[in-house]
């Protein structure tokens, strides 16, 4: 089973830019898409059910802002868009699908802004999901939380950790959720299979900064600790053009 998770930045502006070659050449069985700044009535009916695919989406209130979405080929047993947080559920940044092997979590992690104003909004909704996914392994049901966490973990992840210790992203309080977060019996797979310095998935859009591979790896998948040895690959797709992102990839045993 093929698992694809890509922060497009837009999901209009990214249709212009490969999308849906990239879309076709995957044979994925999931893909999950963060900051679609799109509602579906605002896309071409192919765009929100690409042939063999059906959708389901979670837009913001604010136009243009935010938005989580995932393409599936296999119905789920049940839906839920949001965390049931009115605050964070008006931004379109969760949507929860359960099947009969694991539930897929895709997440759009708040950004604590230049300022870190945010921050305490952000931290507020690392509870919640957490509270969610821990709710979902108490009932015997195996996770897989992907998306932008926007937060690198460790000075690994990142190619700058020296100059960027007060950046949104990188502050101490975003990186201690993730120690606790992973604390509580969950694995950051593709660290789990790759120690290598140097792999990254967000470049700034600033000339030269992704050729010379300036980055940071704000994405992730991570899954409980029973759900961890059905992990067959992960990959980041660096290749891939059209966000400031790259698609990650997760391949599951069958």
């Amino acid at each position: 089973m093929k698992l694809l998770s890509w922060n497009v930045n837009g999901i209009r502006a990214v249709q212009k830019k490969g999308f849906w070659d990239w879309f076709g050449n995957q044979n994925a069985d999931l893909i999950a898409l963060q900051e679609t700044k799109a509602r579906p009535d605002q896309l071409d009916e192919s765009a929100v059910h690409p042939l063999g695919y059906h959708s389901v989406w979670a837009s913001a209130e604010k136009p243009g802002y935010s938005g989580v979405s995932v393409y599936f080929r296999k119905e789920p047993l049940s839906i839920k868009t949001g965390l049931g947080i009115k605050k964070f559920d008006s931004e379109g940044r969760v949507l929860q699908l359960e099947y009969p092997e694991f539930v897929l979590l895709n997440a759009y992690f708040p950004n604590s802004q230049r300022d870190h104003a945010r921050l305490p909004y952000k931290l507020e909704f690392c509870k919640a999901i957490l509270r969610t996914v821990n709710h979902w392994r108490d009932q015997g049901k195996n996770v897989v939380l992907c998306g932008d966490y926007n937060i690198a973990h460790k000075e690994i992840d990142l190619k700058n950790p020296k100059t960027n210790q007060n950046n949104a992203g990188f502050l101490p309080e975003e990186r201690q959720w993730m120690d606790q977060f992973l604390a509580q019996g969950y694995v950051d797979v593709f660290r789990d299979h790759c120690n290598e310095p140097d792999h990254y998935t967000w470049w700034s859009y600033r000339p030269g900064i992704r050729q010379r591979n300036i980055g940071w790896r704000l994405d992730y998948h991570c899954v409980n600790e029973a759900m961890k040895d059905r992990v067959k690959t992960i990959q980041h797709q660096p290749q891939v053009m059209g966000s400031d992102h790259c698609p990650v990839e997760l391949v599951l045993k069958n």
